[in-house]
This record gives C-alpha cells, structure tokens and sequence, in this order.
C-alpha cells in the first residue's frame, strides 16, 4: 500500500510547522514513504509526527526531528555521509537522495536487514550498511562532509569528532538522560569545532558494542 496524497501533506504540514523549510529536505521527505519503514502494530501511525517503537528496542524517529536534524546538516550532491544509527533505515533513504554516498552503521544485525531490504525495494544503491560499533565510527572511511547520529552521547564522542572533514558538519543528541538531551550542531574549523544548541530532543542512548537480536 502506498501512501495517499492526503497523507503527504498532512506530514509536510507538520514539517513545517516545526520549522523544517529546506525544500530539497522536504522533497526527500516527500518522496521516501514513512510506511515502508514500520511495520505491525503501528504501521497504521507510520504518518503521524511521532516516535513510533521498531525491533531490537528501538524506535524510528518522528518525521519532524528527522527533518530537522537533516536540514541541520546542510547536505549536497556532493557530500559523503556517515550515519550511525541505521534504524528503520528511514533517515538513510533520506539522505541517500540529497547527498553522493551513504555510509549507515548499525548494531543490530536484524535491523540492518530489514532496512536493506527496504533499500532494495527503492532501489537506492548510493547507501552502504556496515554492522558495527557505531561509537567508533568509521576510521576506514574517513573522513566525512557530514555525520548525523541517531543515539544520544554524553558529549560529541572524539572519534567521530575527529572523522569530520574541515568544514564539515556533524549533528547529534547529546545529554546525561533520555529526559534532557539537546540536539546539537558541530562544525569543524581550521581552528577547532564550533557548536550550535537546536532543539530539545529525546534519543535512545549510544551504546558501545554489537547487539544481540
């Protein structure tokens, strides 16, 4: 089933309502199909500008936040994208349609296949799934224009602090608990990294380590 005409502009109406204006950001956002990402119980919510529960414990983000965080990241044709924090795999086909390439890590092999099947089906072949410890990031690959990560942090962990190129971006949730996180934006200059407050915002944590589902 794919979603109706009527359902799109309820979701770009909350989009914007909640400030995400960029309109590459909201054609993508047009043109990815939140439902293809959550299935059973709440797929019938897959339209609703909320959080909504996925496999392994995790949940794929409101459609606002996401658009948010993306627009925060400023991406272009050109750039080469780390995420970590696959998920759904929603925030990736998102971004695979605004930048040149898309690195995507997960800790949750489930996960990863699941949302490589839901890459498959949109025939999006400029993303590339790793299984690992996304708290490292991806030295291999490094470095990157632009990192988003879906896990709060305590603080912008150094390694992937250190796996952005010079005037590239990173945004993030950062914060002691899931009651206060802040999302923020870190650009990293000749001369060190400048951060920018977003918006309150709710994560679950980055965790070290593989997953067992």
């Amino acid at each position: 089933m794919t979603w109706t005409a009527e359902q799109k502009m309820r979701l770009l109406f909350a989009l914007r309502s909640k400030g995400v204006t960029d309109k590459r950001v909201l054609t993508a956002m047009e043109t990815i199909d939140r439902g293809l990402f959550v299935q059973g119980l709440f797929s019938d919510r897959a339209y609703d500008d909320t959080p909504l529960p996925i496999a392994c414990g995790q949940t794929i983000s409101q459609p606002s936040i996401v658009g948010l965080m993306t627009q925060a990241l400023e991406v272009t044709p050109r750039d080469k994208v780390l995420e970590l924090g696959t998920g759904s795999g929603y925030q990736a086909a998102i971004l695979a349609l605004l930048a040149r390439r898309v690195y995507t890590v997960e800790r949750f092999k489930r996960l990863i296949e699941q949302a490589e099947a839901v890459f498959e089906t949109l025939d999006l072949t400029n993303i590339i799934t790793f299984l690992a410890d996304g708290s490292h990031g991806l030295p291999d690959h490094a470095p990157f224009d632009k990192i988003i990560v879906t896990a709060a942090a305590e603080d912008p962990p150094g390694p992937l602090l250190a796996q952005l190129r010079i005037g590239g971006i990173m945004v993030l949730p950062v914060g002691q608990s899931d009651a206060v996180q802040t999302l923020i934006r870190v650009r990293r200059t000749e001369d060190g990294y400048d951060y920018d407050e977003l918006c309150p915002v709710r994560f679950v944590p980055l965790l070290e380590g593989l997953g067992r589902e």
